[in-house]
């Protein structure tokens, strides 16, 4: 049986409109297991529920930028020759060499 969790949010959106906001009720399907977390985490802190799921999410988003954009940048530096591309099978066996390495010192 899923749980559900309510709460209001603004609506997210790449781009809203100056003066535009709108104020929405969402539904959230969570496992029992997160809930009871989510529950718990809000009664050691004082903290609603729906603030915590706010900034788990608002986290969430900021970190998915930043990574978005850092291989952005990446992708940028290859193409224009600031950065070579690097084999990942040859990285990996790089990685067990060294890892072997430091088990055999």
């Amino acid at each position: 049986m899923p749980h559900y969790c309510h709460w209001n949010s603004l609506e997210f959106a790449l781009t809203v409109p100056q003066g535009l906001s709108k104020l929405t009720i969402m539904e959230l399907h969570l496992k029992p297991e997160t809930e009871a977390r989510l529950h718990e985490l809000a009664a050691t802190t004082g903290r609603a529920p729906d603030e915590l799921v706010e900034d788990a999410m608002t986290g969430y988003f900021a970190e998915l930028t930043q990574v978005r954009n850092m291989l952005d940048g990446r992708c940028d530096d290859i193409k224009s020759g600031r950065a070579k591309p690097i084999d990942g099978e040859e990285t990996f066996a790089r990685l067990r060499q060294k890892s072997q390495g430091r088990r055999g010192s």
